[in-house]
């Protein structure tokens, strides 16, 4: 019996796609192909070095330039005619005790190494450059991890904190009275089963259509008014619909088709299941944030 092929062994490093198909490695080894001279031979010496620092290393191409990352761009190898540039995106950052870098030294966040022909490329101080430099990136990655993770346990216990929603007769949540779009947001989230899309839709409908459009809850129902013009419409949750009012309905056209004991008031009731003509809603909306509202 012929003996199985041993395994294939893995490719230290990743590559990244490039455009046009080919990978981020075939694209740097054709820059370092174009280059040809001292300046190929440099690119190709400083990639060695970087691949044996951080054998984790990720090639990509960006910008039109060769890129090295891991947790974070490392740096970027960039031929210019008389030098080829080693740019570190958090240069400023990375201790330098071999006095490595030379170029874009104003800077508060890049530093780079400038290799000119017959430069002597010190190995070991830049591979230890890349490994500080691959450290840094760890350290914010963990950095970041570390303030989502406090920030979601923050979040948690916030709503930890917030007493359960009441819900009044018929099933409308009861939401302290303010100004603003959070307490109007919040009784959108309150609002039970499929209430809660409708609501959801009605605020974005009325949004769009009155841009600036000013909120408030009142008596545990969002209100909504244009600026100096007064309130011109609210929401509120029955058992089996949710209400919507227009306090200046009977001027609209066409008219909303629930009557009001107000002459004024006109309503227009959603149940489950109702299509919502948005475009006749929005139209609606229009109208009355254009008429004198009511003062409450």
């Amino acid at each position: 019996m012929k003996k199985a092929p041993p395994p294939l062994k893995k490719k230290k490093g990743v590559s990244k796609e490039g455009q046009g198909g080919d990978s981020a490695s075939q694209l740097i080894d054709a820059r370092i192909q174009e280059l040809g001279d001292w300046r190929g031979k440099t690119l190709a010496r400083v990639r060695a070095l970087i691949k044996q620092a951080d054998p984790e290393v990720v090639e990509e191409w960006k910008w039109g330039v060769p890129v090295w990352s891991h947790a974070g761009i490392i740096c970027t190898g960039e031929s210019y005619k008389s030098a080829v540039k080693l740019t570190f995106a958090k240069g400023a950052s990375v201790g330098d005790p071999s006095g490595l870098f030379n170029s874009s030294l104003e800077g508060n966040t890049r530093r780079a190494i400038d290799f000119h022909e017959g430069d002597k490329i010190e190995a070991k101080a830049l591979k230890e450059l890349i490994r500080a430099a691959v450290a840094l990136n760890m350290s914010s990655a963990g950095e970041r991890e570390a303030v989502a993770k406090s920030s979601a346990r923050k979040a948690t216990k916030a709503a930890a904190k917030e007493p359960p929603v009441r819900y009044l007769s018929g099933g409308n949540p009861q939401i302290a009275k303010g100004d603003g779009d959070a307490p109007v947001q919040a009784y959108i989230a309150a609002m039970p089963g499929w209430k809660h899309d409708i609501g959801r839709r009605l605020d974005a409908l009325i949004v769009r259509t009155v841009p600036g459009v000013r909120k408030a809850v009142k008596w545990n129902s969002p209100f909504y008014g244009a600026e100096g013009q007064g309130w011109f419409l609210s929401l509120h949750c029955f058992t089996k619909y949710v209400k919507v009012a227009f306090f200046r309905g009977a001027s609209l056209r066409p008219i909303p088709p629930g009557e009001s004991k107000s002459q004024d008031t006109r309503y227009l009731d959603i149940h489950e299941g109702d299509t919502l003509d948005e475009a006749q809603f929005a139209r609606w909306v229009k109208q009355a944030s254009k008429l004198p509202g009511e003062r409450m």
